[in-house]
């Protein structure tokens, strides 16, 4: 039989080697938390594992009590986000993400010509629910044109309310008398607002000079304006350089400056040149000299190789030069024939 005494030492022993052994701080686990959270524990307290707010478990073991070993049990709890469904489609938009997961943030944007009614981001809270509805991308739209000063618009369709869709354009036109400067054309932008607008200008011009040996007509009236007309014309034996009509432009200048230029009077009485592709008689072409800009074509010999060749004249101004190649032979030498009718080159 044991002594009491021993027993009771025995038990006294084990009771101090029991007591030095108590279980440490426990591990961390990602997006978890313990309750209560000490340094160490005594054997029989109970900790017990929560996820974060926005997080859930996905499995593993949440309550644990501290063992007489002071080791703590292999904790296999994982806290997962939630996640938070799917945002749907923004029509005419975008919505940007990396995942639907806690605590992660969605962008919206709208495409080109429209623009965002409601939140541009929208974050998944820990309810698992978006922090903000999804938006709606509404048409961009445009208010009346302004009319320029001066100017009246000739092509405008707009929307019902009389304003216009991202992308419509609004044509201008100066009034009688006036010139337009800038685009006529402006467009309703992403901004809702329009391109620059034009601007219209009077614009008067000087009476037309007359030219020598020329004549010019333009409106019957004090002042002439832009778009008006004059027409010119020449003398006998002249041409006109230039257009018979010109027009005041919206510098205050007229179109162009024609002037009248003098024929020419031939040298040569008898010839076959070439005018316009096709050969003629000099003398009957030209009879009564060649006009201003007009060109034809003589035909030279080459000796040496018994071919005939073309070189061009042209009258400028009253003055033609003929080429020295060409020999003009009299009517008398019958004998001789003419380069006309030698092979070409």
């Amino acid at each position: 039989m044991i002594p009491p005494v021993l027993i009771l030492f025995s038990s006294f022993l084990c009771h101090v080697a029991l007591a030095g052994r108590t279980c440490p701080k426990p591990d961390e686990l990602p997006f978890a938390r313990v309750v209560p959270l000490k340094t160490s524990y005594a054997p029989g307290e109970e900790i017990v594992y929560t996820c974060q707010p926005g997080y859930v478990s996905r499995g593993g073991i949440r309550r644990f009590i501290c063992p007489l070993t002071g080791l703590w049990p292999i904790n296999t709890l994982r806290c997962a986000p939630r996640v938070c469904p799917f945002a749907g489609i923004l029509e005419n938009g975008t919505v940007r993400y990396t995942t639907f997961e806690y605590p992660n943030t969605i962008s919206f944007s709208c495409n080109t010509g429209f623009y965002l009614k409601g939140a541009n981001s929208a974050q998944c809270t820990k309810e698992g629910e978006w922090s903000q509805k999804l938006p709606v991308c509404a048409p961009t739209t445009c208010p009346p044109p302004p009319i320029p000063k001066f100017a009246k618009l000739s092509v405008y369709q707009p929307l019902s309310g009389n304003n216009s869709l991202y992308g419509s354009k609004a044509v201008f036109e100066c009034l009688p008398q006036h010139a337009m400067f800038g685009n006529d054309t402006i467009t309703c932008t992403e901004h809702g607002n329009w391109t620059e607008l034009p601007e219209c200008k009077e614009v008067k011009c000087p009476f037309p000079s007359r030219p020598d040996n020329g004549f010019v007509n333009y409106p019957a009236k004090q002042v002439l304006y832009y778009k008006d007309k004059a027409t010119y014309g020449c003398h006998d034996t002249y041409a006109l350089d230039g257009p018979k009509e010109v027009e005041c432009g919206k510098f205050g200048h007229w179109s162009a400056q024609p002037s009248c230029k003098a024929s020419c009077k031939l040298s040569v009485k008898r010839a076959t040149v070439i005018y316009e592709g096709e050969k003629v008689n000099i003398q009957d072409k030209f009879k009564n000299g060649m006009l201003h800009g007009q060109k034809i074509s003589f035909f030279c010999k080459n000796k040496e190789k018994k071919c005939s060749y073309t070189e061009d004249a042209q009258c400028i101004d009253g003055n033609i030069q003929i080429p020295k190649c060409f020999k003009e032979h009299s009517s008398f030498a019958f004998w001789k024939t003419e380069a006309s009718d030698v092979k070409p080159c």
